[in-house]
C-alpha cells in the first residue's frame, strides 16, 4: 500500500470516527441511568446500562399514531417525488423545451433558499390553500406531505437528470424500430436503467420527510392525532428539567427506520450517488 492510499484511508477512518461519535454518544446516552447522565464528569461508557429510558419513551401517549403519521407523509414524499421527478428528468433530457436552461438553474437556485426563511410564508401558503382543499391545510399530514415534495423535488430532478442522459438515444431508436411505444419505452426500458438514480433520491427525500421537526411543529398546530415522531419527544422537554434519556432513546428510535431503509437500499445506493456526481 502506498503512502498517499494509506493517508487516503487514514483520513477515511478519522472522518468516520467524527462523524459517528455523536451517533455512539446518543445510543450510549440512552442506555445510561439518570444518575451518570446528570453527572459532572462524563465517560464514554457505561457500567450499568438500563433500559428504563426506553420504557419511559413506549408510555407516552399515541406513539403509534405520531410513528404511523411519519411513515405516511415519509411514503407519500418518496413515493411522489420518485414519480414526478422521474417524468420531468425525462421530459427536460429528451424533449426540447423552451427555457429549459433557465429552468434548470431555478432548479438550484432553489436548494439555496435556508429552510427557515421559507417556514413563516409557507405557514400562510398552507392556511390559504386549506381554504381551498382541507386536505392540504393546517392541521393535516398532507400540508406535509405537499411542503416537503416542494423541497425533495428540485434535487431529485436535478440528480434523475444525469442518468437519464446517460442511456443513449439510439437505444430508444431500437426500441421504437421494435415497435415500442415512447411510453412503453419509459417505463419498460428507460425506468430499469435508472433504478440506481431512483434509490439516491428516495434516500434523500425519505430522511428530510422522516426526520423533520420545524414544517410539523408549524403546520400541525391543534391537531394532535395529526402529529408525527419527532414531535413526541418534545413531552421529554420541561421547565422542570429536560429528560435526557428518554430524548436521546427516543432519537435513537427515530434512527432505526432510516437505518433499515439504508440497509435495503444501500446495494444500489453508491452507484447511485456516483452516477448523480457523473451526470
Amino acid at each position: 500500500m502506498t503512502r498517499a492510499r494509506f493517508a487516503a484511508n487514514a483520513t477515511a477512518v478519522v472522518l468516520a470516527a467524527i462523524i459517528a461519535f455523536p451517533l455512539y454518544w446518543m445510543v450510549l446516552s440512552a442506555f445510561k441511568p439518570e444518575a451518570e447522565l446528570l453527572s459532572s464528569d462524563p465517560r464514554p461508557w457505561t457500567t450499568a446500562p438500563t433500559l428504563e429510558s426506553f420504557r419511559r419513551v413506549f408510555t407516552v401517549d399515541g406513539l403509534g399514531g405520531y410513528f404511523l403519521n411519519s411513515a405516511l407523509v415519509a411514503g407519500a414524499v418518496v413515493l411522489l417525488s420518485l414519480l414526478m421527478s422521474f417524468l420531468a428528468a425525462v421530459a427536460l433530457t429528451r424533449f426540447r423545451i423552451r427555457g429549459r436552461a433557465v429552468l434548470l438553474v431555478m432548479l438550484l437556485v432553489a436548494q439555496m433558499v435556508p429552510v427557515e426563511a421559507l417556514t413563516i410564508p409557507l405557514f400562510f401558503l398552507m392556511r390559504q390553500v386549506g381554504s381551498a382543499a382541507p386536505a392540504f391545510g393546517l392541521n393535516h399530514l398532507g400540508s406535509l406531505v405537499l411542503v416537503h415534495l416542494a423541497f425533495s423535488l428540485p434535487l431529485a430532478i436535478w440528480m434523475l437528470r444525469g442518468f437519464v442522459a446517460a442511456v443513449p438515444v439510439e437505444l430508444e431508436e431500437a426500441a421504437t424500430l421494435d415497435g415500442a411505444s415512447r411510453t412503453r419505452f419509459v417505463w419498460q426500458v428507460l425506468f430499469p436503467l435508472v433504478a440506481p438514480g431512483l434509490v439516491a433520491t428516495s434516500v434523500l427525500s425519505f430522511i428530510h420527510a422522516w426526520n423533520d421537526f420545524l414544517f410539523a411543529k408549524t403546520f400541525i398546530i391543534s391537531a394532535t392525532e395529526n402529529q408525527t415522531l419527532p414531535m413526541a419527544i418534545l413531552v421529554f422537554f420541561s421547565p422542570q428539567g429536560n429528560d435526557w434519556g428518554a430524548i436521546m432513546a427516543g432519537s435513537a428510535l427515530m434512527t432505526i427506520p432510516v437505518l433499515i431503509f439504508f440497509v435495503l437500499v444501500q446495494r444500489k445506493l453508491v452507484s447511485g450517488l456516483s452516477g448523480a456526481v457523473k451526470g
